[in-house]
C-alpha cells in the first residue's frame, strides 16, 4: 500500500465525498414507512410463534403434573 501525503489523502477524501449521491426526501419518507410496517408485520409473527410455544408449554407441563 502507498503511502499518502495528508493533503493528497484529503484531496482523495473530498474526491470521494462528491460521489455521495442522498436519497431524497421521499424515498427517505418511503423506506422508513415501509421498515415500520415490516417492524409491525414481524412483531406480530414472533408474538404468534411466542404464544403457540408458551400454550405448547403449558400443555406439557400440565400432563406432567
Amino acid at each position: 500500500m502507498a503511502k499518502v501525503s495528508p493533503v493528497e489523502f484529503f484531496r482523495q477524501v473530498r474526491a470521494e465525498s462528491a460521489k455521495i449521491v442522498w436519497p431524497t426526501r421521499k424515498q427517505t419518507v418511503t423506506t422508513g414507512i415501509m421498515v415500520l410496517i415490516m417492524t409491525t408485520i414481524l412483531a406480530l409473527f414472533f408474538f404468534g410463534v411466542d404464544s403457540v410455544f408458551q400454550a405448547i408449554v403449558h400443555l406439557l407441563l400440565r400432563l406432567v403434573s
